[in-house]
């Protein structure tokens, strides 16, 4: 009895013709439609807004909240605090030396959201008391070495960076 249940869970593999193979996609298009427009929007939806305090000896400091960033996101910081040399033989630029404190503050300031990014990051009252010039200065002036790590670490797993093999396996 058991092997005539394994026998009907088999799959069955069967060949289309091309008409079939369109219709089976005219089929699943809405599917698929949704899908794209889903992970499309997933940046900008609210389940994906992650709550962050900042907390020393029990006593929270503040609080703000980051989203996901895009890879373009990433690469705008990463360009901007990396700084290239041209070789002349070849005439092609190569990346010398990539600022990593200034990049790692310029991914929370990209992440944080805009209401708060004007609160906190912006604020031109802060940059005055702690004599900074900019809200990625104001961040390496308040966040300690640990605390940005693990802002980043949230940030790069809701930007999809944290992507297990077992887990892209079960995707495949």
């Amino acid at each position: 009895m058991a092997n005539d249940k394994i026998e009907k869970a088999k799959i069955e593999e069967i060949e289309l013709t091309e008409e079939e193979n369109k219709g089976q996609l005219r089929a699943y298009e809405d599917d698929i439609l949704k899908g794209l427009l889903a992970a499309a929007n997933y940046k900008a939806e609210e389940d994906n807004i992650h709550p962050i305090e900042i907390a020393r000896n029990g006593v929270v400091l503040f609080k703000f909240r980051i989203r996901p960033l895009t890879e373009e996101e990433y690469q705008q910081c990463k360009e901007k605090y990396t700084k290239y040399v041209r070789n002349k033989q070849l005439g092609i630029k190569f990346p010398e030396y990539t600022d990593t404190v200034r990049y790692r503050s310029a991914l929370i300031y990209q992440a944080t959201v805009d209401e708060d990014r004007a609160k906190i990051w912006d604020n031109k009252n802060a940059w005055k008391a702690l004599n900074v010039l900019n809200g990625i200065d104001l961040i390496d002036r308040t966040l300690l070495a640990g605390e940005k790590d693990a802002v980043l670490e949230l940030i790069d797993k809701i930007s999809g960076y944290s992507v297990t093999a077992e887990e892209t396996a079960k995707n495949s």
